[in-house]
Parts: structure tokens; C-alpha cells; sequence
């Protein structure tokens, strides 16, 4: 790579479907993007696919190739196809059973997602942070045990800890090539325990990120997940993620604020005349100093999506983004 693309190089790391908006934003920023993403997802469509298969979980990297598509691309749609019906279908992502057929055909999973990039025309390149095949393990805050990335994600009590089985699964080297030659590391949002840190378990991934001259970025998410993370504020997470092999390797925290922040509970979606309630992550003043106590650049805006507060909004971030790494 050449030193004025390296200028321009990004890296976002993560899972889940906050990192595919993330990617979009460093792309339409300029930035040469590349995907970092767990590879411990056991869940719906991808945990099927590991079980019977025997493959790593395709489902985070679809979702962040259909990101990286070429706007004149066509297939994103048909790769987020999932069938709702049909023995053996239901509920699978037509993009992960067309990663799965590559898998078999090409012989190697990073084969099968380049050819799969190659097939909607990405802009940017997808790493696992690993080729083993990994699990996820949890502790909750009362010190029970959670085993399994789903389970993890629909526990009963706030995560207090997480790790991997096999402990140490060697990283995915071009993963760490890419982290040490760019010019912009993004971490988040998504899932704090089952997207994020899980990549932060394999080692060399957050040696990487610690020791790059990057500009290093966490994007806090605007909403806590029941159970993952509930009660959670900002500086909780911002500590989960030093906990867990980040400290020292942060540089700046995005984070939403607005008159709707204060609130514990808030109003996300309506749906069939249903609202659907989330709790928002408190990014109060006294939180937000315990955050610049800790040595990072605080950059607090409206970036919440107001029609699901989840959700960041796309446009916000980006603009956001653009004055951090500006």
C-alpha cells in the first residue's frame, strides 16, 4: 500500500448490524474501509450453518460485504434475502448459504468472502479476526455462568465478563496487517459482549489496535440491550472494553446526547400500534467527565436515529466521524 493510501486507510471492528453503518460512513468519507468481525456469532442462520457445516458464521461478514457493495451493484438485496418458509430454509440468509457454497467450491472461508466481494463488487475488503472455529463464554454480574453467543445476548442478567473457547485461537494475520497499516481504527457499536470484545479475545487483535499511530475511535451505542448491558452508562462500557484487553488503546468516544438521553427508559419504534421501549445509555455530564478522567476525547452530539432510537442515525455519524478524524 502506498503511503497516501495508507493516509486513507480505514479499519472498523465489530459485528452485528451497527459495524455495516459505520463502514458505509468511513466510505463515503473517502476511506479506503476494511471490516474486522468476530467470528463467534452461534445464532439464527449462521449458527445453523456452523452446526450442520461445519463453517465459520458467514452472517457478519454478509452483512458487511451488502455495506461495501458497489452502488451500482444489484445482488446486496438478494444476498439479505431470508426465506420465511421451507423445510431446511426458513429463516436462512440467501447471502450466507451463497458464502457456504463458495466455502465448498473455493475450498477456504477468506477464499469463499473474496469471491463473494468479488460477486457484489465491494468496496472495501472483510476479515475474520479469526479462523477458528471459536465460542463464547459469559459470566453475569451474580457469577453464573451464560455459554453460547445467543444465550450471551438474551441473558436474564448484565455480562460481567466474557472469553473465548479455545482460549487462545491465533488471529487471522492479513486481519492484523490491516489494523497496523491504518490511519483510522473504528470500534462499534454493536453488541458490547457478543459483537465488540469478542474480537479484543483473540490475541495479536487488541495488541493491534494498541499499538497503532492511528486515530483510535470507539462509537458508544445510544441504547443498552436487556440483560447484555442493562444499566450500563457510557463510562461502563468505555471500562468493559479496557477489561478486556482495550486499555491504553483508545483514543476518542462518540457518544449521543440530547434532551431525550436523560430519560431511562425511551420510546424506540411503533409497531402494530406497539411501542417498543429501550433503555438509553446515560451519557450525563458527571459520566462523560469519568470518560475524560480516564485520558479520551469526549465528542457528544445528537447521533441517535430518531425514528428507532437503537439506532444511530447514519448521517449523524458520518458527520460526526468526519470532525473526529478531520
Amino acid at each position: 500500500m502506498s503511503e497516501e493510501a495508507a493516509s486513507r486507510s480505514a479499519v472498523a471492528i465489530g459485528g452485528g448490524t451497527g459495524l455495516p453503518q459505520v463502514l458505509k460512513c468511513l466510505l463515503e468519507l473517502g476511506f479506503e474501509t476494511t471490516a474486522v468481525v468476530t467470528m463467534a456469532d452461534d445464532g439464527g442462520s449462521s449458527g445453523k450453518l456452523r452446526a450442520e457445516l461445519g463453517i465459520l458464521p458467514p452472517g457478519d461478514v454478509r452483512n458487511c460485504l451488502v455495506a461495501l457493495e458497489d452502488e451500482e451493484g444489484s445482488l446486496g438485496r438478494l444476498f439479505q434475502y431470508r426465506f420465511t418458509r421451507g423445510e431446511g430454509l426458513a429463516g436462512h440468509a440467501l447471502g450466507n448459504l451463497i458464502i457456504a457454497a463458495l466455502y465448498d467450491m473455493e475450498g477456504s472461508f477468506p477464499a469463499a468472502v473474496e469471491e463473494a466481494a468479488r460477486l457484489l463488487r465491494a468496496r472495501g475488503e472483510v476479515f475474520p479476526s479469526t479462523l477458528v472455529s471459536v465460542s463464547l463464554h459469559a459470566s453475569d454480574v451474580r457469577g453464573r455462568p451464560v455459554s453460547g453467543q445467543a444465550k450471551i445476548a438474551n441473558s436474564e442478567e448484565r455480562i460481567e465478563r466474557v472469553w473465548l473457547e479455545p482460549e487462545n485461537p491465533p488471529p487471522y494475520p492479513t486481519a492484523i496487517d490491516a489494523i497496523e497499516g491504518a490511519a483510522v481504527v473504528v470500534i462499534g457499536p454493536g453488541s458490547l459482549f457478543t459483537s465488540l470484545i469478542p474480537n479484543f479475545l483473540v490475541p495479536g487483535i487488541a495488541e493491534a489496535v494498541r499499538a497503532s499511530s492511528a486515530s483510535r475511535i470507539y462509537v458508544c451505542n445510544v441504547a443498552n440491550q436487556r440483560g447484555e448491558t442493562s444499566g450500563m452508562d457510557a463510562y461502563e462500557h468505555v471500562e468493559a472494553l479496557m477489561k478486556h484487553g482495550l486499555e491504553d488503546a483508545l483514543d476518542t468516544v462518540i457518544v449521543h446526547v440530547d434532551a431525550e438521553a436523560s430519560k431511562h427508559r425511551i420510546p424506540c419504534i411503533i409497531k402494530d400500534e406497539e411501542t417498543v421501549w429501550a433503555e438509553a445509555v446515560d451519557t450525563t455530564p458527571k459520566t462523560l467527565e469519568r470518560i475524560k478522567a480516564l485520558g479520551l476525547r469526549v465528542e457528544a452530539a445528537d447521533v441517535v436515529d430518531h425514528t428507532d432510537r437503537r439506532r444511530h442515525s447514519l448521517d449523524s455519524l458520518r458527520e460526526v466521524l468526519g470532525k473526529v478524524v478531520d
